[in-house]
């Protein structure tokens, strides 16, 4: 008894016919893509745009209080906005800011007790 097995792969390979209208496609694809992707990032960036204005316009009051607040207090007389302790210092080089805590903590004694021992027979 012979089995006839079916296959869906064909033993020819594409004719030239069939790979240019396939190299065609995939460029034609990768073209649609790249506009879509154009159109999306052009959207996203009118709306970032549209977005900080409306938050500038909304927020330009505040501003104007907070300008308006800094010219009624002025600092107080003989406040600096640098620190006295490095004025004569030539600063070179990187500054990483930072925050150190200093914790005390309780120095431990433990004395020392008696070395002899007792020796018992």
């Amino acid at each position: 008894m012979q089995m006839k097995t079916i296959s869906y792969t064909s033993t020819r390979s594409p004719s030239l016919l069939r790979k240019t209208v396939a190299v065609i496609m995939t460029i034609a694809l990768a073209v649609v893509a790249l506009m879509f992707s154009a159109v999306i990032l052009t959207v996203l960036l009118i709306m970032l745009v549209i977005g900080g204005s409306i938050f500038w316009w909304k927020t330009r009051e505040l501003r104007k209080q907070m300008k308006q607040h800094r010219q009624n207090f002025p600092p107080p007389r003989g406040a600096t906005h640098q620190s006295d302790i490095f004025a004569d210092a030539e600063i070179k080089g990187q500054v990483i800011e930072g925050e150190a805590v200093r914790v005390d903590e309780p120095v431990i004694r433990v004395q020392a007790e008696s070395t002899q021992r007792n020796t018992h027979y």
